[in-house]
């Protein structure tokens, strides 16, 4: 994200202040990255009602009009789809949603109801599965929040606990344990990404010296250290960090945690690096580690399509061809079938 805010934002304007600067640089940056990030966009003259009764046809009487459902869901905005949501229970008194978990099954109904939630929700919905039952799936914990910025974090919050009646940080706590438990919940408080362009050089060496001496000069590992800097310094701030930390240590940042953590604390660790370096990159290896291989991580296939559908998955796209060396329509066309895959590529949209 840096790197696109440093190329566009014009700093030889001394008559602006940093505030102004800084203002005029995220609104550019978040505008450049809506405008062309979105796999979806929506439909013009879009009508709510019409697209309700659609739905109501494909899936009224024997037999369940899949593609008619694909046609209208999978080319909708999310905001478009709540108002075909509000439609659907006025115009015929039944929840779309439950309606649609009645007509379809598998992976398809999975990525389709989906759909259905508005992002908070969804996220909402995402954590709270991760962590029902038996088990808990760090790695949905740990890609949510290290790539949600304060504001999401807090509306994902109240949405979880509207929908479920609990508190998010104490089923957190009550889920996890030690390290890992320490670094989710300051994640949970968002403190990384506060808007500013100024890096107090002296104090990112001293943080970078700080990581340091708390893990390749010591036998042993201060994990404390590393998870006060990652969850509570800022974007900008962190790349002057890792730069610094990599001249006084002669190695990445990401390859000392890979020597001094192991488990799901190195990989909560390892995300926060890669979201704060690029975050395309980091959401292209989740895909890319979903999809090789043998067999398929559904759930975060549909989890990144669905949430970064309208936010920046055009930009995640050319990482995903950089990295997996063919398109990410390609992989997702050898690895899924029927319906599903239909809806899939819609989402994914041309490479």
């Amino acid at each position: 994200m840096l790197h696109l805010m440093l190329r566009f934002c014009n700093f030889s304007n001394t008559s602006s202040s940093a505030d102004e600067v800084v203002e005029s640089c995220v609104f550019f940056f978040f505008f450049q990255s809506e405008a062309e990030g979105r796999s979806v966009a929506g439909a013009l003259n879009f009508n709510a009602a019409p697209d309700a009764q659609i739905l109501y046809k494909a899936m009224k009487g024997l037999g369940t009009d899949e593609q008619a459902i694909i046609d209208v869901l999978t080319k909708r905005s999310n905001l478009q789809r709540q108002e075909i949501a509000k439609s659907f229970k006025a115009q015929f008194g039944k929840d779309l949603i439950e309606s649609l978990k009645s007509e379809l099954s598998g992976n398809f109904e999975r990525l389709i109801v989906a759909l259905m939630y508005s992002p908070f929700k969804y996220d909402a919905k995402e954590l709270y599965d991760a962590m029902k039952g038996v088990g808990t799936r760090e790695s949905v914990i740990i890609e949510i929040l290290a790539s949600r910025t304060k504001a999401q974090i807090k509306e994902i919050s109240k949405a979880y606990k509207e929908e479920y009646g609990s508190d998010l940080e104490q089923d957190i706590k009550s889920e996890t344990s030690g390290y890992l438990e320490q670094i989710l919940v300051c994640l949970l408080q968002g403190e990384r990404d506060n808007a500013t362009l100024y890096v107090d050089t002296a104090l990112a060496l001293q943080d970078a010296e700080t990581l340091y001496a708390a893990g390749e000069k010591i036998r042993g590992t201060d994990e404390i250290q590393f998870i006060t800097i990652l969850c509570k310094r800022s974007a900008t701030h962190l790349m002057k960090v890792f730069e610094e930390y990599q001249k006084l240590a002669g190695k990445s940042i990401e390859d000392s945690i890979k020597s001094e953590t192991r488990g799901s604390l190195e990989d909560a660790m390892l995300a926060i690096v890669k979201c704060t370096r690029n975050i395309h990159c980091y959401f292209a290896e989740r895909l890319y580690n979903a999809l090789k291989g043998a067999g398929t991580d559904d759930g975060t296939l549909i989890r990144v399509l669905v949430s970064r559908s309208e936010v920046d998955l055009n930009l995640i796209k050319p990482e995903f061809k950089r990295m997996a060396g063919k398109p990410l329509s390609a992989m997702i066309s050898e690895d899924t079938s029927g319906d599903y895959k239909t809806a899939l590529l819609n989402l994914c949209g041309s490479d």
